[in-house]
């Protein structure tokens, strides 16, 4: 599906802040009927251009009060440390998001632990994992923005 159109593109606009609308709620939005926007609905779904509807959660409501970036270089490419790196991040559930990069570092990872000993632990992991040969990690002093959204809360 690569011929969207600017209805198409309003609605994933639409969708990503806020998933809960409704298709009336949608077409009085896009300018068009309930029944158009639902069927575009389902064909942005079956194009896996929207993978799906969340809850977009702080962090602190599921007891991880510490949020933070790491930069990971592999030992070396091969597929053996890859697929051994790309297993431990599928295991670790305090890994929320993982990108391979280009520049200085392989991957980058956004993790979310309840603390920092929880962030040094898994630091430490990740650290001794076979597949790694460095990791840099910062920690989120304030999230300002995650997914398109500008965070209401006041700066601190």
């Amino acid at each position: 599906m690569n011929n969207l159109d600017a209805h198409d593109l309003k609605i994933l606009e639409l969708l990503q802040a806020n998933g809960r609308l409704t298709n009336q709620e949608l077409s009085d939005l896009v300018g068009l009927s309930a029944s158009q926007c639902s069927r575009r609905r389902i064909n942005l779904e079956q194009a896996q251009l929207i993978l799906g509807y969340h809850a977009r959660l702080a962090p602190q409501a599921m007891g991880l009060g510490v949020v933070g970036l790491v930069e990971v270089s592999l030992v070396n490419h091969t597929q053996d440390y890859a697929e051994a790196f790309r297993s431990m991040l599928a295991a670790e559930s305090a890994i929320v998001d993982a990108y391979k990069t280009t520049g200085d570092s392989d991957y980058l990872l956004k993790v979310a632990v309840a603390d920092l000993d929880g962030l040094s632990r898994l630091i430490n992991q990740i650290s001794m994992h076979k597949s790694t040969a460095h990791v840099k990690t910062s920690v989120v002093l304030e999230r300002l923005k995650e997914n398109g959204l500008v965070s209401d809360s006041p700066a601190q």
